[in-house]
């Protein structure tokens, strides 16, 4: 067979390919079947965790379904369109943030919702999408590994909205915002003097983030983590009580509906940050494995997809979303385990919740938009 022939049958066999209900339609099976598991796990978790509440589950199942049809909506747009919209997406989420700090509903002490009479929003959650997606728009534009001037401008990027989100105060969305621009400028190819330097200078920030950024009760945090039992009936005690309901799960868990952490109230929001402890005290290291082979699934499509992109922006943008979702996973079984500060981030996929669901499937619906478009030169047509 000639190298031509070889070509010719290359491409009937993508046309077949592009001829299937799934490709058709720009959505990535492989990538579908997994984040499905990943969700039906969670409802059965999640049943345990509410104290069998079915209008709880019920929320959720509806959430959920929003959340899937909206991702397949989001996977249906090309992906330059993406690239078009982010400076207009992030000049709207700045002023957003802005005006939570001029006129936002204070809660707990905290101001971080915008009340905009029919709904109620929280715009520092807009940057966990737009974020990665503004800095890998700038950054393919120029050629890469990226220049000086082109990293300190990404750089800033990534500084504007989290000082924002930082000021409501909002350490854990402040971190994951930053966390995701990082990886994307990591993924462009940062250089690794610039890590060096940046490790260096975030280490002699540390004394003026401590005496002048943090406020007590996120002091209160780490002391906390370094010494639970320093307070265990006050600031440790509730990850006392996670610790023994991960620790006592064992090999297969004490059964489901029949963890005595997590069913007689010993566990803080056990549906949403600590559901990972309800999860380990009842199906034990087996539950464990289930949930992370899901995750592994789901992640080691996405790294595949991320691997066959066309071009830069493709790249760093899945790439980025993919490794921050594991930055997600990392940082909520991290704080229930005891190992980081509790900052209030939930189990992505598992835990309850909407506008979180909501923006992972924004992620995987525009990770399948790029994988399942044909191959279109954005930046050159441009």
């Amino acid at each position: 067979m000639t190298a031509k022939d070889k070509t010719t049958l290359s491409q009937v066999n993508a046309n077949k390919v592009q001829g299937t209900f799934f490709s058709k339609h720009h959505v990535d099976l492989p990538l579908l079947f997994g984040l499905f598991l990943a969700l039906c796990f969670s409802l059965f978790v999640l049943y345990s965790a509410s104290g069998q509440e079915i209008d709880m589950l019920t929320r959720q199942v509806t959430r959920t379904g929003a959340a899937f049809l909206l991702m397949i909506a989001v996977a249906q747009i090309p992906p330059r369109y993406y690239a078009k919209l982010s400076i207009y997406l992030y000049i709207i989420g700045l002023i957003l943030l802005v005006l939570v700090e001029l006129f936002g509903d204070i809660s707990k002490g905290a101001q971080r919702w915008l009340n905009l009479g029919v709904v109620r929003i929280q715009p520092s959650e807009i940057f966990k999408v737009v974020m990665p997606l503004m800095v890998a728009t700038f950054l393919s534009k120029g050629s890469l590994p990226p220049k000086i001037l082109n990293t300190i401008i990404a750089f800033v990027i990534v500084g504007m909205p989290t000082v924002l989100i930082l000021m409501q105060p909002d350490l854990g969305t402040a971190s994951l915002v930053a966390v995701a621009g990082f990886i994307a400028i990591f993924i462009a190819g940062l250089s690794w003097w610039w890590i060096i330097v940046g490790a260096g200078a975030a280490a002699a920030a540390l004394p003026v983030m401590w005496n002048f950024v943090l406020h007590d009760y996120q002091k209160q945090r780490v002391f906390t983590l370094l010494d639970p039992s320093s307070d265990p009936l006050g600031a440790g005690y509730h990850i006392i009580q996670s610790k023994i309901a991960i620790g006592s799960g064992g090999l297969y868990g004490k059964g489901w509906l029949q963890g005595s952490q997590s069913q007689l109230d010993f566990l803080p929001e056990p549906h949403t940050d600590f559901i990972f402890a309800v999860l380990s005290e009842e199906t034990g290291l087996v539950g464990f494995l289930i949930l992370m082979s899901l995750y592994c699934f789901i992640i080691g499509r996405c790294v595949l997809i991320t691997l066959q992109t066309r071009d830069n922006f493709e790249r760093i943008l899945c790439g980025s979303f993919t490794f921050t979702f594991m930055f997600y996973i990392f940082v909520n079984i991290g704080m229930v385990s005891g190992i980081l500060p509790v900052v209030g981030v939930p189990l992505p996929l598992i835990s309850y919740g909407g506008t979180a669901m909501i923006t992972l499937t924004i992620c995987f619906g525009m990770i399948m938009s790029i994988h399942t478009h044909k191959k279109t030169n954005f930046f050159r047509e441009n």
